[in-house]
């Protein structure tokens, strides 16, 4: 009689069960706790900027021309606030998009292997920089450098020692590894059969880049700008050490302006009492920070969902 083969492996299929539910179960229980830290950070805001528009009408809050909230006759324009926010923004954002993409483009379709190998993370080194450090470098070196070179030529202006335009050129560059890295890997991913098909049609290197490889990116080339600006409307230490805390309406870069971070920043010292309309600031203010990120991060979703490339 022929012996027949034993299996001598038999898995616990009761204990795997029980395992992947465990795994499951903690999983979920991570969601949760990050959607619920998600809707508790809402409902803060929520509540206390409705206290505050108990006190302060809304329409004052749209149309005063200034923002003066601690002083003894204060004033509520919340405008004033979001100029300064756009100026920067918008100065770190022409210095970020333009380097980005093209350091992007160079890494992805120019450099050689062993090149990109040490560039790339030399990059990235810099999002590893602390912005407190980037806004002591904006004070202490970007401004003197303006100062004695652009600005000091006949029938320029005077650049203060506190400017949104040195805070907004340094964030730029604080900025830009978020726009090389997220293009570069767009940029990167797109399938080598394009760039092949392309140059068999007798296509230059450029041509390929800017009409095939970029239009075949561009929804994770838009999404790292939307990325970026959100970023750059969200920057706390580089405006607060070099763009200053004085409240101007103004979009002039050369003087000092305060944006809506600083100011959080400003009465988070612990001057205003809890209750106090002062305190009731800070959440009307991050509330509208919250709602013009969302706004951003909403198109930035829509756009990649409607103009993804999907390859087979």
């Amino acid at each position: 009689m022929t012996n027949q083969p034993q299996n001598l492996f038999q898995p616990n299929r009761a204990l795997s069960k029980l395992t992947e539910r465990a795994v499951v179960a903690i999983l979920g229980l991570f969601a949760f706790i990050s959607i619920l830290t998600t809707v508790g950070i809402v409902l803060t805001l929520a509540f206390e900027t409705w206290a505050f528009f108990q006190k302060v009408p809304i329409w004052r809050f749209l149309t005063d021309t200034e923002w003066t909230p601690l002083f003894t006759n204060p004033q509520y324009g919340i405008f004033v606030l979001i100029s300064g926010t756009f100026l920067t923004s918008i100065i770190a954002t022409l210095v970020a998009l333009p380097l980005g993409l093209l350091a992007a483009i160079y890494l992805s379709e120019y450099a050689p292997a062993k090149l990109r190998r040490w560039l790339k993370p030399a990059i990235e080194v810099l999002a590893g920089v602390p912005t407190v450090v980037f806004g002591y470098f904006a004070l202490t070196l970007v401004t003197p450098l303006l100062q004695d070179t652009i600005f000091s030529l006949p029938f320029t202006p005077d650049l203060e020692g506190f400017n949104t335009l040195s805070a907004g050129l340094v964030m730029g560059v604080a900025i830009t590894p978020l726009v090389a890295s997220i293009s570069e890997d767009t940029i990167y991913s797109v399938p080598q059969d394009l760039r092949q098909g392309a140059y068999a049609m007798g296509c230059t290197k450029k041509e390929v880049v800017t009409g095939v490889v970029i239009p075949a990116a561009l929804s994770g080339i838009v999404a790292s700008f939307i990325l970026a600006i959100s970023r750059a409307v969200g920057e706390t230490m580089i405006v607060t050490v070099a763009a200053g805390q004085n409240p101007n309406l103004t979009l002039n870069p050369l003087v000092s302006a305060q944006t809506m971070t600083s100011f959080i920043v400003q009465v988070s010292l612990g001057d205003a009492p809890t209750g106090s309309i002062a305190y009731q600031t800070l959440f009307a203010v991050g509330s509208t920070l919250f709602l013009i990120t969302l706004t951003l991060n909403a198109f930035s979703f829509w756009f990649v969902r409607k103009f993804r490339e999907q390859y087979e």
